[in-house]
């Protein structure tokens, strides 16, 4: 994939909840996971151009060019009916921003900016594209006073860490299930990768916080409170920990069937993790059915 621009699934110009601060989130479109609980099924895959939504469009915001879907966004009523029609688990409607425009929108908002989160979808799908944003940033006078950030489930090689660490300054990381047969059936994979991953980041100092998502009766989390803790208290004492709560919203398939997750359920959670020794841990301001 071309560095010089990314498939970008869409911007939010203002988050408290993606990294310390208000930040500027920028959701990648790819991912290389294919969770059964996903909330945004359509950043999954990249369009295939097949073409097959143009025809569905209720208004004429499609279009098919040269073998590819065109996206009007002047006629787009975002009616999601393109996503409900494609077969890939993708979407038309994506942006292709060079650096140069993401550089641009960054100094739009500079002012009330602490920093800048690449999200996803999966964001090191497109990693050279952040390495190269990365590095502008800091390279630039005005810009590199913000940090940046990486929300990620954690699949990158360490190799792959690496060439973006230098001017990382922090990860997210999902740890999706415990046991790794749990987490291929959730996710597609193995969490050999994940794990690998929380462990390296956290050694060079570069790991922001661990995220849980709790799915009753489908994750094995709430069973492994203790070896979670131990875990992550061997790499950090001080280890931020973010507990989040499955909802139905946007999710598709076998999914819409399974309980969301209750406040108890979270709480019950956290409390374990609690009693084993993890201190630093935030719970949902929010919960969803």
């Amino acid at each position: 994939m071309n560095k010089s621009w990314a498939i970008v699934n869409k911007l939010l110009p203002f988050s408290c909840v993606d990294g310390p601060g208000n930040r500027l989130v920028i959701f990648l479109q790819g991912c290389n996971f294919k969770c059964l609980n996903c909330h945004n099924p359509y950043t999954i895959s990249l369009c295939q151009d097949c073409g097959d939504c143009v025809a569905t469009c209720p208004h004429q915001a499609l279009t098919f060019s040269h073998h590819q879907v065109v996206w009007q966004t002047s006629a787009c009523q975002q009616c999601d009916t393109c996503l409900q029609t494609c077969q890939y688990q993708s979407t038309p409607m994506t942006y292709r921003y060079s650096i140069e425009d993401i550089l641009n929108i960054i100094r739009k908002y500079l002012p009330f900016l602490n920093g800048i989160t690449l999200s996803g979808g999966e964001a090191t799908i497109q990693l050279p594209f952040i390495e190269k944003l990365f590095h502008a940033i800091k390279n630039a006078d005005d810009l590199k006073h913000l940090t940046c950030f990486i929300d990620s489930n954690g699949y990158l090689s360490q190799t792959g860490w690496q060439k973006v660490v230098n001017v990382m300054d922090g990860a997210m990381i999902d740890l999706k299930a415990w046991d790794t047969q749990v987490h291929k059936k959730l996710t597609g994979r193995d969490n050999h990768r994940v794990i690998k991953t929380i462990e390296y980041l956290s050694k060079i100092h570069k790991l922001h916080e661990v995220r849980f998502l709790i799915i009753p009766t489908h994750t094995d989390l709430q069973n492994k409170a203790e070896q979670i803790a131990h875990f992550l208290l061997a790499l950090d004492p001080t280890m931020r920990v973010r507990i989040n709560a499955f909802h139905h919203h946007g999710v598709q398939g076998i999914a819409k069937t399974w309980e969301p997750a209750s406040k108890q359920h979270v709480e019950n959670f956290a409390t374990e993790l609690k009693q084993f020794g993890l201190k630093n841990i935030i719970l949902p301001t929010v919960y969803l059915s």
